[in-house]
Formats: C-alpha cells, structure tokens, sequence
C-alpha cells in the first residue's frame, strides 16, 4: 500500500484523502471511527452510516462518496445492472483501482491541485482569514452558541478536509473578498452570488441498514425518466483544476459532475500541525431553476411567479424543508408520484425527489421486496440575513417501506397521506379549543392556539412514524387508517382535557360573547361541548371515550424503543 504519511524529508507535507482517516463514520455495533475513501467502500456493509460533524456535512460527504461510486464502476445504466450490483457483496471492488488512479487529485495538500481547492489562491494584500469562514457550527457573529468560542484558530487535515467539501455545498452568500485573477471582483469585493448548490436544496435521500445499502439505494440508473445524464457527465477530480475566476458558464453534466460542483475558490493555509487559515472565494455560480431533471436529491415545487418574471412556460424551483414542520406532516410531497400533464392538461405543481422516483422504480420492477424497509432522510440549512449566516439545519428522518412507492400499488400510499390529514384535522380541532378557552377567560387567542398545535403535533409525530412503518404489513390498509383515527381520536382528546383543566377559574366562570348569531355564554363548558364535536367530524367517529378503541387496538409500546427496534442506531446520531 502506498505511503499515506503527512510529512515527507525529501518534499512537501502530504494529505492522502484516498489513504488518511478523516470521514466519521458509525459501525454497526455503535461505536464511532474515522476511515479513509478506500476503507469506506471496502467495509461500507459493516457500517452504519456517516456521521458527519453536522448533518449538512453528512450530506455533502454522501454525495462526494456517491459520485466516486458512479464514476469508479462507470454506471448503473439500468435497474438491470443495478441489481447485479445489490446482489454482489464485492460491487465496490473497482474502487480502489479507481482511487489509485486518482489519487493526486485527493491530496489535500497538494503544491498544484490540491483537493477542491485553487492552490494559488490569494487576495491582492495576501490576506487570509479565519478558519471560521468555512465551519459552519461557529456562525459569523454568534460566537457564544459553539463549544468552539471564540474561533477556530486550528484543524486537523482530516476535519480541514470535511469543512472543504461542505464549503462547496453549503458555504454562505454575502460580500467575499476578491481574489487575485478573479473578474468578478470590484473594489477588491466580489458581491453575493448565492449559497453553495446543497444549501438550495430541500435535501431528501433514502437510507438502508448499512452504508452499503444506503450507497447502492441512492445509486440512479443512467437510463432514469426524467434524469438527464450525459456521455460526458464526470466529478471535479477528472476535469481541469479551477482558476480563480467562474469557468465557462454551463450545465451540469449528470449527477457526478452535480454532486462535486465547485461552488467556492478555497485554499488551505496549513503548516506541519494543521490548517490555521483559508482564503475563500466564489466560484461557479449554478441557477436552480428548472434543474429538476439533473438534480435528484430533493423535491421540486413550481413557481408562477417566476415563469412571469422570466416569461418561461414552465419554472420548478427546489422544495426547501420547513424546521418547524415534521418530515411526515409532508409526506405527500415525498409519495405522492409525478404527474406526467398530457395534452392541454396542467403541469404539476410539485414533483417528489428524483430520488424516490428511482426507489419506486426498483420496488415497481420488483427489484426490491414490497416489504423493504427504507429510512427517508431529509437534511437542510435555513439561511438567515441575506444568507450571510445559517440560522439553523434541520435533520429529520421517516422509516417507512418501499411499498408506499409502488407505482401500481398507491392504495397504502394515498391511506397514509390521508392519515397525515386526519392528524392536521384533529390538531386543527385542539387549536380551536384553545382559542375557545382563552375567549371565555377574555384572553388573547393566537399564543395559546400555536401552543396547543405544537403540542398536539409533537404528540402524533411518534405514534404516527410507528403506524407508517407497519402499514405494509396490514392486509387491509384502510382497516390500519380506522385504527389510526381512533389513536388520533384517544390522544388529542386526552390533550383536550389537559388544556381545559389547566384553562383556570376565569374559563370555567365564562364571559358574553359575540358570535354571528347571536350572544351566548362562553365558559369552558361550552368550549368543551364544540371540541368533542369538532374532534369527532374531523376523525369521521362518534363521539366516545376511547374505551371501545382500546379494546380493538393493541396497545403501542414506548415510542422510543419501538424506533429504536427498527434501526437500532438511529437515536445514537442524535
């Protein structure tokens, strides 16, 4: 095996990306490790997942991993091929031939090209800045939330090199300093041209048991409908090293070429102990309109408004994640299929990751039993003050099987779609009754409305993500959604009479109310009345006590282990 060591005697300081330990990575037995890109595909079945020092970063090594794995075995081109690689416990074994191959070009360090960095880059005062630029758990300007305070003086390569590929993917925007060759820049600035491509992206991508799994599932079939992949299609490594300067403007070629786009101009500034500064500028700009058919990893909504704005027949923007709504309140947006508009009909006013499309193909085609079980994962930055800084990342998951892709098969899919509307109904009930409480104590309504949605969501978002998991195994899906209506029924009810319990003396005494017709007294009784009636016509049930569904419906075990029983290793990320 070649030498992978930092320091030579007779050259530069080296960092073998192919060789070094710097991605962190969860066995399956729990325990945390670093590996290099050859032991990654080599022991990827006896891992978990990438663990990753934020989740964005998880996601931007997945991706660099991704575009290694289709470029080394120069496929699939089709669920044909693809399923002799599922089948292959050695499918990975063309990679480290691969990585030989290119292995100067994985060299962080590197005196010419060194790993997706520009290894001239300087400012015209030969300034160079903090190593705050480029991690994103210490915000510009928010020192006091990060174990890390006040700055990052110095990294290892090995996170050096992680913060460099999630740099390309979700650096900010905002005012950068021009660098010299760059003919963008004025006054020595180069103004705001965009976060990195990722940081645009609602990111979604389907987990397996193992890495193995994972790389293979998120692995696209040249031949995909409505992916657009062309002969040319190749990662940074195998094209021309970057100048300062945005290349020739252009479209991504297909995914590998997407998945390592080059975002940001950086170069590591690093002695024999570590990285202590970096330079970091713009790099290839990439508009993210209408790159539906070349991006997979997220949903796509489309936008009226720009098609006016740029007179276009038709404008998808992607599907950015909101963080204070559950991945499974927008399950629909992950199902529900494409809608293919034919003649005079309508365009789709959404599209479901292309991502997902490819997994529905596989279980369609049969390539993957009904009864599989997947984890979707959806990951994003939410960008704050002219996407200067990142406010927050949201990370969520949903474990639910492949047979809710099925293609000929939408009645367990459409069933737990309407259940995600059973629960919005129900919580829309428990608001009502909490803004009915606050008018009979003669009280702001709009605070203790948004109090009890949240609270009646966060007391679904368990309960549901178990029904979702075990629907496949039902005979009768529709039977499993009367189920889940009478769970729904049973816990908001108990969460409606919490809130009329702690609602207070001033509520149970009541006060005159206008309504339209008429005046009436309005206490907490009154209020109660109208919930259980406005629960039960949500739900389609008659009123009653929970008893009769106790007697029909198993009881769940604890949340947490039930979870925790399908992936054992998932609560150890958080």
């Amino acid at each position: 095996m070649p030498d992978a060591s930092e320091s030579s005697a007779n050259g530069p300081l080296a960092f073998d990306l192919t060789l070094r330990p710097w991605i962190p990575v969860l066995r399956r037995g729990g325990r945390q490790d670093e590996l290099s890109l050859r032991e990654v595909f080599a022991q990827a079945d006896s891992l978990r997942r990438i663990v990753g020092d934020v989740p964005t970063q998880e996601f931007a090594l997945l991706r660099l991993l991704l575009a290694v794995a289709h470029d080394a075995l120069d496929g699939p081109r089709d669920t044909e091929e693809w399923a002799e690689l599922w089948a292959d416990d050695a499918c990975f074994a063309p990679v480290p031939a691969y990585l030989d191959a290119h292995r100067g070009r994985f060299d962080l360090l590197h005196p010419r090209t060194p790993f997706f960095q520009v290894a001239d880059l300087r400012t015209a005062r030969d300034e160079v800045f903090s190593l705050n630029r480029i991690v994103a758990d210490v915000p510009n300007g928010e020192p006091f939330f990060t174990s890390r305070m006040p700055a990052v003086d110095r990294l290892g390569f090995a996170e050096a090199a992680r913060w460099v590929v999630h740099a390309h993917a979700y650096d900010t925007s905002g005012i950068k300093t021009g660098t010299v060759g760059d003919d963008r820049a004025k006054n020595n600035k180069v103004y705001p041209l965009g976060v990195g491509w990722a940081g645009t992206l609602g990111a979604a991508f389907v987990e397996g048991d193992t890495l193995r799994e994972t790389l293979l599932l998120n692995l696209v079939a040249a031949d995909t409908t409505g992916l657009r992949i062309d002969g040319d299609d190749r990662p940074a490594w195998r094209r021309e090293p970057c100048g300062p300067t945005a290349a020739a403007a252009r479209h991504p070629s297909g995914v590998r070429d997407l998945y390592t786009w080059q975002t940001r101009r950086l170069r590591l500034h690093f002695d024999e102990a570590g990285v202590h500064g970096v330079v970091l500028g713009y790099g290839d700009p990439l508009a993210a309109h209408n790159l539906h058919t070349r991006e997979p990893m997220t949903a796509w909504r489309r936008s009226k408004a720009q098609e006016k704005k740029r007179g276009e027949a038709l404008v998808y923007l992607p599907r950015e994640h909101d963080p204070s709504r559950a991945v499974w309140r927008g399950l629909s947006s992950l199902i529900t299929e494409r809608e293919v508009a034919g003649q005079g009909a309508e365009a789709a006013s959404a599209l479901r990751p292309g991502i997902l499309e490819w997994v529905a193909r596989l279980v369609t085609e049969g390539e993957l039993p009904r009864g599989f079980l997947i984890r979707t994962r959806v990951v994003g930055a939410v960008y704050g003050t002219q996407q200067s800084v990142i406010d927050e990342i949201v990370d969520d998951h949903l474990a639910m099987a492949v047979l809710l892709l099925h293609r000929q098969d939408r009645e367990y899919a459409q069933q737990s779609i309407d259940a995600v509307g059973d629960a919005e109904h129900a919580v829309t009930a428990l608001g009502d009754l909490a803004t009915d409480l606050a008018r009979a104590a003669g009280t702001q309504t709009e605070g203790p409305r948004t109090r009890a949605r949240e609270r009646g969501f966060a007391a679904l978002d368990d309960p549901y993500r178990i029904w979702l998991r075990t629907l496949a195994d039902a005979a009768d899906p529709e039977d499993q959604r009367t189920l889940w209506r009478r769970r729904t029924h049973r816990i908001i009810s108990r969460l409606g009479y919490e809130l009329l319990a702690e609602a207070g003396d001033a509520a149970w005494e009541g006060r005159i109310v206008a309504t339209a017709k008429g005046t009436v007294w309005f206490n907490s009784a009154y209020a109660e009345g109208w919930f259980r009636r406005r629960l039960s016509d949500a739900l389609g049930l008659q009123d009653f006590s929970g008893t009769e569904a106790d007697e029909k419906e198993p009881r769940a075990a604890d949340p947490a282990v039930e979870a925790d029983a399908a992936f054992p290793a998932e609560r150890a990320h958080a």
